[in-house]
């Protein structure tokens, strides 16, 4: 983030979208996303209500699938894009993922996603207010980077 952005950040009120928006991309470069999506999906398997949908989905295409009689004629996109209407029409995907966000991601908020976003949030306030304190020494090093660049032929 740039000097600029940083005295933007320093200027936003919480909760402000431009300053939630700021933080989320910063999080986004920290790999943060990533690593909740793999602990998140890591056990989603292993939770009940996870396996209640899966059940629940199987047996809905089962029974679908039960009203139709296998022909080589039979078209197998047709058939399956009806199916996944149907199943989307029915309502118990947004129940099910409810459910699966409830036991697989609400448990995890406030143990351990919320603490690692709050360190990164005083991390980057902390590294902004020592820009802040020292711009002469920011500034410095900006240059020096841009030097070595130059150096580098980037």
């Amino acid at each position: 983030v740039s000097h600029n952005a940083n005295s933007v950040m320093a200027g936003l009120a919480p909760g402000d979208p431009q300053l939630v928006s700021m933080i989320v991309n910063h999080l986004k470069t920290q790999g943060l996303f990533d690593q909740f999506r793999r602990e998140c999906l890591a056990d989603v398997d292993t939770k009940p209500a996870y396996l209640n949908l899966k059940q629940r989905v199987d047996n809905f295409v089962s029974n679908h699938l039960s009203n139709h009689t296998w022909s080589p004629h039979l078209n197998k996109n047709q058939l399956r894009n009806n199916i996944r209407q149907l199943v989307l029409q029915s309502g118990m995907l947004e129940q099910g993922v409810d459910r699966i966000v409830a036991q697989v991601v609400d448990p995890k908020v406030n143990h351990i996603f919320r603490p690692q976003v709050e360190r990164v949030v005083r991390d980057k306030k902390t590294s902004e207010e020592k820009q802040e304190e020292d711009p002469l020494r920011s500034s410095s090093q900006a240059k020096q980077k841009a030097r070595e660049r130059i150096k580098e032929g980037v």
